[in-house]
């Protein structure tokens, strides 16, 4: 990676799940304010909740990682910006018309 290939941003997406990882800690690129990882996703048993008591079914599951600048983002708003990012990812519907 150049400099330039920065100039100008503010925040960077990378894929560490194209390596196979599952996760991994990603490190901003300054003067970057922060950096997601997403990495690869896999099948893992989870417990489910329903009115018949909880279950364990098979979901694809995928890590995501944030790491920022905390002179600029504070934790709680850090926190809270992967929670809306993960929510998002769990309500994506590829069914939906474009």
């Amino acid at each position: 990676m150049k400099p330039d290939d920065t100039q100008g941003g503010t925040f960077t997406l990378t894929n560490v799940g194209t390596f196979g990882s599952l996760m991994g800690t990603p490190i901003i690129n300054q003067p970057q304010v922060a950096i997601l990882a997403v990495g690869a996703i896999k099948k893992r048993p989870m417990v489910l909740e329903t009115e018949d008591g909880d279950v364990i079914a098979i979901r694809h599951m995928m890590y995501l990682s944030l790491s920022y600048d905390h002179r600029i983002v504070d934790g709680s708003l850090g926190a809270s910006f992967l929670t809306e990012v993960a929510n998002e990812l769990e309500r994506f519907d590829n069914k939906r018309a474009i």
